[in-house]
């Protein structure tokens, strides 16, 4: 099993970056905290967890406004 993420921008589009693969759901998700800081000032907006093709879960990178 091959885990990876897929990012989208603000408008959901498919946007660039790393196309690292992780042996574990657990190694994919440590990189995620690690490195969603630089992806989001690159301009994802959204990322998916991928299990081969499925989608396990997706997130924003944004933080939460309150009014």
């Amino acid at each position: 099993m091959a885990w990876s993420w897929r990012y989208q921008d603000a408008d959901g589009a498919a946007a660039t970056g790393p196309g690292e693969v992780f042996g574990s759901q657990a190694d994919a998700e440590s990189w995620l905290g690690q490195c969603w800081r630089e992806l989001s000032d690159q301009g994802v907006a959204t990322v998916s967890l991928v299990e081969d093709d499925r989608v396990e879960y997706a997130m924003s990178l944004r933080p939460e406004t309150t009014q």
